[in-house]
């Protein structure tokens, strides 16, 4: 099976919803991520470039279902409007988390299911990790950082 063969038959067994949500969220951690400090307090381009630079790590991900998601990321024409990926801020990004995991719990394949979740919270982490080097530079994560980690694992059902 072709490697696009298989990015179709994974996204096939979603519902356009689901996969909207699915492939949307790993930006809208790193939009919420990089403002996640103290009123915004660090410049969020070198954060939100460091989680592009996560995502994209997905592309060598030993899951189908990640390279399939990186690969629909990537397949988005440009100034293409996303679905379901409105600016809302932390809860909301919360929230979306939470159904992900229901929606993986239904659909994915145990591993693939770990596998994405841990990811999205590697994208934060990278993200979170620079923007808090920007404002204390070899420091440990920013509390603000911290917490946000935290609560994303916890939407993520890491924790």
């Amino acid at each position: 099976m072709s490697e696009r063969s298989a990015q179709v038959t994974i996204a096939a067994g979603y519902s356009a919803t689901e996969w909207e949500l699915l492939t949307g969220l790993p930006g809208r951690v790193i939009v919420v991520a990089a403002r996640s400090g103290p009123g915004g307090a660090y410049p969020p381009v070198a954060a939100g470039l460091a989680g592009l630079d996560a995502v994209a790590a997905g592309r060598v991900f030993d899951s189908d279902l990640i390279r399939a998601v990186v690969a629909a990321i990537y397949a988005r024409h440009d100034g293409a409007p996303e679905t379901g990926a409105g600016p809302g801020g932390g809860v909301d990004l919360l929230a979306a988390c939470r159904t992900a995991v229901r929606v993986l719990q239904r659909r994915a394949d145990p591993a693939d299911s770990a596998a994405y979740r841990q990811w999205v919270q590697s994208v934060g982490a990278r993200v979170c990790r620079t923007a808090s080097a920007v404002v204390v530079p070899d420091a440990a994560l920013a509390p603000a950082d911290r917490r946000f980690l935290d609560r994303l694992g916890g939407a993520l059902a890491l924790r």
